[in-house]
């Protein structure tokens, strides 16, 4: 089968992988027969369709995606800056290292547990993400600033190009293919951290705050819904940022950025 072919059938695939475990799910819920235990999956829509329309349910969403996202962002311009400094002076590289090692082996709970005594829980899920997200883009940009070649630079210097066609011409093709993928990682991370903080710091008319509720009153099918929507929003938010990098890139190949 050609790559053409195997591309054109992917979706397909992954399309009847879905429904597959979604099958399981059903058929295990059915098994158990307890909604109490586990949610089926028609349960769990209709929850979410109930859900949907309460407006309860959108400032949850619009709170946490404005924190999260807002904490992300932070951190892919703090770790894009870092990583330019550390590419340029090795003192930078070495001072970095040991902190940026302990933000990515600390466990997030950890970090929730310090942060509430420092910050106020309604902005603990935006502070948690950009530590979380941090080490990630930090890595990803310094590895790929890493791989343009010298003489590349060497000779844009030779011909006097300027600074803005350099980075253009020279560093944006290099550093994009790892960028983009540290990027793409750690919008997954940055939603399972910033929830995960949310339900530890409660703070009101969060998607934490939903969960822990759902936990507490032992709401199984609410605690399905919502860890359905993170799981949409989430997979929706990191398919917009690659389609949004993959035009870049393109752009860059083609020379119209």
């Amino acid at each position: 089968m050609s790559k053409k072919n195997t591309g054109q059938t992917r979706p397909l695939r992954l399309a009847l992988a879905a429904l597959f475990w979604v099958t399981v799910w059903q058929i295990v819920a059915m098994a158990v027969g307890q909604g109490i235990l586990l949610a089926s999956p028609v349960d769990t829509v209709a929850r979410l369709v109930a859900l949907a329309q309460t407006g309860g349910f959108w400032r949850s969403v619009l709170f946490t995606l404005g924190h999260i996202l807002a904490g992300y962002g932070l951190a892919a311009a703090l770790g894009v800056a870092l990583a330019t400094l550390a590419s340029r002076y090795a003192p930078v590289a070495d001072l970095l290292a040991p902190l940026l090692s302990a933000m990515r082996s600390v466990p997030v709970a950890s970090f929730v547990i310090a942060a509430l005594i420092w910050v106020p829980s309604r902005r603990l899920s935006l502070l948690i993400v950009a530590v979380i997200v941090l080490p990630v883009v930090y890595a990803g940009t310094l590895d790929g600033l890493r791989q343009i070649d010298p003489r590349l630079i060497e000779m844009a210097r030779v011909f006097r190009m300027s600074r803005v066609n350099r980075l253009r011409c020279v560093a944006l093709p290099a550093l994009m293919p790892s960028l983009t993928s540290a990027l793409s990682v750690s919008m997954g991370l940055a939603w399972k951290s910033g929830v995960a903080a949310e339900v530890i710091g409660i703070p009101g008319g969060s998607i934490g705050e939903r969960l822990y509720k759902a936990k507490v009153y032992l709401a199984t099918p609410d605690l399905f819904a919502w860890t359905l929507t993170i799981v949409l929003i989430s997979a929706a938010c990191t398919r917009l940022l690659r389609a949004g990098l993959g035009r870049m890139q393109a752009k860059l190949e083609k020379g119209k950025f």
